[in-house]
């Protein structure tokens, strides 16, 4: 890993004001893409990151490795917003095989991010690392589009938006 991630200190707050100005935009710009290409409603929301569980019914081990690759998740931050893209609600959906294949089903805060294609490929790359993991699929969506309620709770008071 050659290039340096930029970390940031939990005990500074980002500027609240300007962040919630940032999330309104990126949400606009969403609703009316969203709006403009799929009038019709959202037949099924995706759950948010504090719902995102493996089925009841997958084997325990199976379970487990969604753990592993939800571990793996929140160390992937979004570039602009100081939250891992777990809790920021980024990750529509886990599916494992049988054959622990990974396929993550996610979205991104904005249709136009300039880093999309380094976010997609350093999912795939750091769940592939898993030990288990046979091989990982990112599916990048557009739809529903993504807006500041899919964040998790600790996500919004990290953020200074309660």
């Amino acid at each position: 890993m050659g290039e340096q991630q930029k970390r940031v200190s939990l005990n500074v707050m980002p500027d609240a004001e300007k962040l919630s100005k940032q999330l309104e935009r990126t949400e606009q710009n969403q609703q009316t893409r969203s709006a403009d290409n799929n009038p019709g409603n959202h037949d099924s929301e995706p759950p948010t990151p504090d719902k995102l569980l493996p089925p009841a019914d997958w084997p325990i081990e199976r379970k487990l490795l969604h753990g592993k690759i939800v571990a793996v998740l929140k160390t992937i931050y979004d570039p602009e917003i100081p939250v891992d893209i777990f809790e920021l609600g980024l990750i529509y959906n886990i599916d494992i095989s049988g054959d622990n294949a990974a396929k993550i089903r996610m979205t991104l805060t904005a249709p136009g991010c300039p880093v999309a294609g380094q976010i997609v490929e350093e999912v795939e790359n750091k769940v592939e690392n898993i030990p288990e993991i046979k091989e990982a699929t990112v599916e990048l969506v557009w739809d529903p589009p993504w807006t500041r309620d899919r964040m998790s709770e600790a996500a919004r008071l990290h953020l200074g938006l309660w």
